[in-house]
């Protein structure tokens, strides 16, 4: 296996475009169309999908008293009846071990399909294959924790234990240099973005028109600008590319809009690394206290969907406030949380752009061109358009398009969502708090991210309010 460093054609955005796409393909023509054909209605057909390769990706589910549980199915539960007559519910879960085949088939199908992309380029394989199964069983690790039913009724999701897992070993034993080979943050993250394409349906975005295109899109680049503005201006924060990826991380959604960001600024690693840490904290927060703050005001579900789909930062923790709220509230949450994600791209280039003109201008070349502006731009973001135009196409333009796109979707998320866990792992064993202290000095970054999030609250709920209680009653 050949470790010198690949020819600079292969970036690894044109690697993560290279890699998201090929599990694309692959999954779509893996969906299997069936007609049944009913002889009493004179031979309708009847066209029903499944996916060849659901079985063998998957990830471990909920389970209460024993861990080995999570790779195990969840059965009917057992019913006993105690002496005074008192019936009591006990989970039961069948013998066999069904779920670890799809689980152990993830980590077969990601290590091989990036360690192959990283040995044809030229781009470190024999490092990437020593450390993948300890960075892999690390994410099984965070899956597995976040399954407990105490811990899922917290949802303290996936994401915080494979921060966590990952930030314990770097900070105590520290992350040995056979390990680093495979922890590549930002590779895992760009690959999951483009999967995350296929998602973002524009059925989605005109599902709730114009007041969801209001809510997702007005307020997020006031919000985004604003913060940015407060952060130079008046805390005078050191450093500008800091500032910025704090800015995008809270007002758009979090790690994705994080990593799109520090590419397109030139942000450091530990810069990146200390806005995403303090994301997910907050995030934890929010999934937590607006359910709790909607209910106890009792505030419409519509509106409280829209409140938290603009404001919670990552797609999995609005899903689960939403769910704590109710079904019409989960749905409007995911529903603005998918047309914000959507600003991935156009963000990205406004960064860029920005700071190519104007953050990095200097006397000497005042005049910056579009090749250093293309240059700047993080590319992996073409893969995301693309596979939410192509998937936008297929599901709405196509004879079963819909079905075609779901079965292909439910494997690939399953995909993108170790993908992003295997992303948190990397970040907390490249994290070393002692790196990120001087982050903290004088606490502006800290007060950044309130000060920015208190105005995404407040200007967020103004227009879910405006737009769905006013101008759109019905909606």
């Amino acid at each position: 296996m050949n470790d010198s460093p690949r020819p600079s054609f292969w970036t690894e955005d044109l690697l993560a475009i290279l890699i998201g796409w090929t599990i694309l393909i692959v999954s779509l023509g893996c969906v299997r169309f069936t007609t049944t054909v009913i002889a009493e209605q004179d031979t309708v057909g009847v066209t029903t999908a499944d996916h060849l390769l659901a079985d063998y990706v998957g990830n471990p589910k909920g389970w209460y008293s024993n861990p080995v549980d999570a790779f195990r199915k969840e059965i009917d539960p057992i019913e006993t009846t105690g002496p005074g007559g008192e019936t009591t519910t006990t989970p039961a879960f069948a013998p066999e071990l069904s779920r670890l085949s799809g689980t152990l088939g993830a980590g077969v199908i990601i290590g091989i399909v990036f360690w192959l992309v990283l040995l044809i380029t030229r781009g470190r394989a024999s490092s990437f294959a020593v450390g993948f199964p300890v960075v892999f069983a690390l994410g099984v690790s965070a899956y597995v924790l976040a399954g407990q039913a105490i811990v899922s009724a917290y949802n303290l999701e996936y994401a915080l234990w494979a921060l966590g897992l990952g930030l314990l070993i770097s900070n105590t034993i520290g992350t040995p240099n056979w390990l680093r080979g495979a922890a590549r943050t930002e590779f895992y993250i760009k690959t999951g973005l483009v999967l995350l394409g296929s998602e973002i349906l524009m059925s989605r975005l005109l599902a709730l028109g114009v007041p969801g295109i209001c809510v997702a899109w007005i307020v997020t680049p006031i919000v985004l600008i604003s913060t940015f503005w407060f952060g130079q201006k008046v805390l005078k924060i050191h450093s500008p590319t800091l500032n910025m990826v704090i800015s995008a991380d809270m007002s758009v959604c979090g790690v994705s809009a994080a990593i799109a960001s520090a590419a397109a600024c030139k942000a450091k690693k530990d810069e990146l690394s200390f806005a995403i840490g303090l994301s997910l904290s907050f995030t934890v927060l929010m999934m937590v206290l607006m359910p709790a703050f909607i209910k106890l005001v009792d505030m419409d579900e519509t509106l409280a969907g829209a409140w938290m789909g603009g404001t919670i930062d990552a797609t999995g923790a609005v899903a689960a406030a939403g769910e704590l709220v109710g079904p019409r509230a989960l749905e409007v949450a995911a529903t603005i949380k998918m047309i914000q994600n959507i600003l991935i791209g156009v963000i990205a280039f406004g960064i860029a752009v920005f700071w190519t003109t104007y953050m990095d201008r200097d006397s000497e070349s005042p005049n910056v061109g579009w090749s250093e502006i293309w240059l700047r731009f993080p590319k992996f973001i073409l893969g995301f358009i693309g596979a939410s135009l192509v998937f936008s196409a297929i599901h709405g333009g196509m004879p079963d398009g819909e079905m075609w796109t779901s079965e292909s979707i439910g494997f690939t998320k399953s995909i993108r969502g170790w993908l992003f866990c295997l992303a948190f792992v990397s970040i907390g064993l490249e994290t070393n708090f002692a790196e990120l202290r001087k982050h903290l000095r004088g606490g502006k970054p800290l007060v950044l991210y309130v000060v920015g999030q208190s105005l995404n609250l407040a200007l967020t709920f103004a227009m879910a309010y405006l737009m769905f209680k006013v101008i759109f009653p019905a909606t």
